[in-house]
C-alpha cells in the first residue's frame, strides 16, 4: 500500500482550510506533496520522515527535468508547509526544507531581479489593444487594484459593488485588507463584461464565478497568465522567447505597476501598503487604523487614468 493510500491527507487539508487558504493554493500544496511522496516511494524512501539527503536528491531530480526556478521555489515552499505540519504533529523533529531553501533556492529572490515596469501610456495601449470584454476587465482590475492572481480568480459576482466602486476579496493567509476599490474606467469594463457574461453558458458549479473560461468554468491561474501575456505581446511588451525577466510582462508585473505609480503620484506609503494587503509586522502597523473613506478618496485621487 503506497503513501497516498495508507496516509490520509484529510487532516492536513482541514488544517489548510483553517488557515484560510484559497482552494487553488490548497490544491497546489497537496499536489506538490503527493508528487514528492510518489517519487519517494518509487525510490524506496519514506515521505513522512523528511530526510535532508532525500529531499536534496529530489531537488536534483527536478532540476534534471529542467524545471524553472519559479517551479522549484513553489514546490519546496509547498513541501515546507507540509513538513511544518508534520513537525507540529510530532511526526518529524525538524522541518528540513528551510535549510534546503536557504542553501539551494534563495541565492536571489525574484524581486532581486529587474521587474518590467511599463509606462502609463504603454499600459493604456495594452488595454486599448484588448477587444475581448472579459480580458479587458481582467487587465484593468489587475492594473488598477494590484490584486494577486489567486485573488482575482476566486472573485464571485456578489463580491463586486459597481455602484460604490468597491469589491471584497476572499479571506487568505497573505491578505490583511480585503475591502478594495476600483475607478470608473475599471467599473465600465466590469459592467460590460458582466453583461456579456450573462449570455455565456456556465457550468453549474461555477455560476457565481466572476471570470469564466471559454468552457464555462471558473477561470484558472494559467488562464490569467494567458490573458496578460497575450495582451502584452500584442503591443510588444512581452517576449515569450526571452530568458530575461525584464522582457516578460506577467500578472505579477501589474501588481508592481500599481504600487509604483501610486507611490510616484504621492500616495502615502501607509495607504499603499493597506491597498496591497501587506502583512502588518510591527505593533505600530497593527494599531494604525486607516479610515476607509479617506483611503478610498486617496485611491481615486492617485490611481493613474489610462484615458480609455
Amino acid at each position: 500500500m503506497n503513501f497516498v493510500e495508507s496516509y490520509s491527507i484529510a487532516p492536513f487539508a482541514r488544517d489548510l482550510d483553517l488557515r484560510g487558504l484559497a482552494k487553488t493554493s490548497k490544491d497546489t500544496i497537496i499536489g506538490s506533496v503527493r508528487r514528492y511522496a510518489t517519487w519517494a516511494e518509487a525510490n524506496g524512501k519514506d515521505p513522512l520522515q523528511g530526510n535532508y539527503v532525500d529531499l536534496v536528491a529530489y531537488l536534483g531530480e527536478l532540476r534534471s527535468r529542467k524545471l524553472s526556478k519559479r517551479s522549484l521555489d513553489r514546490t519546496f515552499s509547498c513541501l515546507a508547509v507540509w513538513y511544518d505540519y508534520l513537525e507540529e504533529q510530532g511526526t518529524v523533529q525538524k522541518n528540513p526544507i528551510k535549510a534546503i531553501q536557504k542553501k539551494y533556492l534563495r541565492q536571489c529572490k525574484p524581486d532581486c531581479q529587474t521587474r518590467k515596469i511599463i509606462s502609463i501610456e504603454q499600459a493604456a495601449n495594452m488595454v486599448q489593444a484588448t477587444i475581448d470584454s472579459r480580458d479587458r476587465a481582467i487587465l484593468l482590475l489587475l492594473l488598477k487594484t494590484g490584486i494577486r492572481r489567486n485573488e482575482l480568480i476566486t472573485l464571485d459576482l456578489d463580491d463586486i459593488d459597481l455602484d460604490n466602486l468597491a469589491f471584497t476579496l476572499k479571506r487568505t493567509a497573505k491578505r490583511t485588507n480585503r475591502e478594495l476599490y476600483f475607478d470608473q474606467e475599471t467599473a465600465v469594463a466590469l459592467d460590460r463584461w458582466m453583461k456579456s457574461r450573462e449570455k455565456r453558458r456556465i457550468k453549474k458549479d461555477d455560476q457565481e464565478a466572476l471570470f469564466i473560461s471559454s468552457e464555462g468554468m471558473r477561470l484558472a491561474r494559467q488562464g490569467v497568465v494567458n490573458v496578460v501575456t497575450k495582451a502584452a505581446e500584442r503591443v510588444a511588451l512581452h517576449d515569450p522567447n526571452s530568458s530575461r525577466l525584464e522582457d516578460h510582462f506577467t500578472p505579477h508585473c501589474c501588481r508592481h505597476w500599481f504600487t509604483t505609480y501610486l507611490i510616484r503620484s504621492g500616495m502615502p506609503r501607509d495607504f499603499v501598503k493597506e491597498l496591497r494587503g501587506d502583512a502588518r509586522r510591527e505593533a505600530i502597523d497593527i494599531y494604525n487604523h486607516i479610515d476607509k473613506k479617506e483611503l478610498k478618496e486617496s485611491y481615486l485621487a492617485h490611481i493613474p487614468q489610462l484615458g480609455i
